[in-house]
């Protein structure tokens, strides 16, 4: 397989793996069947699969440039990428009931919310940053098809943990995001935010930490080096 054929059965498989186990009866089961962790563990494992397929299906695809990028673009994912590294270190693990990939949730302040109150989801916006900075940087179809749909698929997911938080936790949920916005520093900006104080030296080095690994491992998984020089 390989082409356009093997690009559309990757994305396929992609979208199924992000819908489906998140689906309240396949994840009520497939609970029950591995447990909390084991649920979580395959969920991670299945997700990262299927992306790894994709971005080769996506290089393998036939090459169909849109526009020469100009050396602004090329150097976009390389400026843009450490603060996404910050902000996935500053998330994980941090209480967040408002979204996923909190932890400790019991412990959240819905009146000084850190970085929930800069966007109440972080991962999906830490996702959303790269892919529109990869997007600008590969502006071919394969590739402007996958990075973008990404960015929407990030957006269009916030909207529908909104949705569902909202019908779920009722008022709760009022009290919980009074001072969060999905829209990054939308809080900040009208007032509404209050810091938790300054996140913890080890979030800033492992967020350092990750850029540096994933800059390294650019070249030798992907095939291209993330410079652009």
């Amino acid at each position: 397989m390989g082409g356009w054929d093997e690009f559309a059965a990757a994305y396929a498989l992609f979208l199924l793996s992000h819908a489906l186990p998140v689906r309240p009866g396949v994840q009520a089961g497939l609970r029950r069947r591995f447990g909390r962790r084991g649920y979580l563990a395959t969920y991670v494992a299945v997700s990262l699969a299927a992306l790894g397929w994709l971005i080769v299906a996506a290089g393998r695809a036939p090459f169909i440039p849109l526009w020469a990028p100009l050396p602004w673009q090329l150097w976009l994912p390389v400026l843009v990428m450490p603060f996404v590294c910050l902000l996935i270190a500053a998330t994980l693990g941090s209480p967040n009931p408002l979204s996923f990939g909190g932890a400790g949730n019991a412990r959240f302040d819905p009146e000084r919310p850190g970085i929930v109150g800069l966007t109440r989801h972080p991962l999906p916006v830490a996702l959303t940053l790269w892919a529109l900075a990869h997007a600008a940087a590969n502006p071919d179809l394969a590739h402007l098809m996958m990075f973008g749909g990404f960015a929407v698929f990030a957006m269009a997911g916030s909207r529908a943990i909104d949705r569902r938080n909202r019908r779920l936790m009722g008022a709760e949920w009022d009290r919980l995001a009074a001072r969060t916005a999905t829209l990054p520093f939308a809080a900040l900006v009208t007032g509404r935010w209050r810091p938790s104080g300054p996140p913890p030296l080890w979030r800033l080095l492992l967020g350092l930490a990750l850029w540096a690994g994933l800059l390294a491992v650019h070249r030798p998984v992907i095939g291209v080096s993330p410079l652009p020089f």
